[in-house]
């Protein structure tokens, strides 16, 4: 099954159940997967909306959650932090599990090695085997950094 499909059986459970958090919140991602398959239309090249894609929104809407849920824990807005965190553990559920740090290194590691990295200038190609196996199983923003110190070295 895919992770569309999987979302929207999710969607009907939680309207069966009226459990209206986890309702809204998978609403909130089809019409994030609506958005970026209007976006597509817009451009030249013809392309689906797969699960990689799928997982890169649910990624970003994690990310953007916690910046949230940050913020209101600022301000004070307890009760809006706690919305946001509860909105990322039903996000989370469709995400693969998160890579811990010595997994996140050994990662690093054999894509260096698949593509015989040398210096800083393959960085581009390491981040995209990177991406490619393992979206949504580790925070590129972090990732970037270590792969650039390992070939620094």
């Amino acid at each position: 099954m895919d992770m569309r499909a999987k979302i929207n059986a999710a969607l009907k459970e939680a309207m069966r159940e009226k459990d209206q958090g986890r309702l809204s919140t998978l609403r909130l991602v089809n019409a994030a997967i609506k958005d970026r398959e209007i976006a597509m239309r817009g451009s030249n090249e013809e392309h689906e909306i797969n699960d990689s894609d799928v997982m890169q929104i649910l990624g970003k809407m994690v990310k953007q959650r916690h910046e949230s849920a940050r913020a209101y824990e600022e301000g004070g807005r307890l009760e809006l932090a706690e919305q946001e965190l509860s909105e990322i553990k039903i996000l989370e559920t469709f995400l693969p599990r998160q890579l811990t740090d010595d997994e996140v290194k050994a990662a690093i590691d054999a894509a260096i090695a698949a593509i015989d990295a040398q210096s800083i200038r393959d960085m581009g190609r390491v981040m995209a085997v990177l991406k490619e196996k393992y979206t949504g199983q580790m925070d590129f923003a972090s990732v970037g950094p270590r792969v650039k110190d390992r070939l620094s070295i």
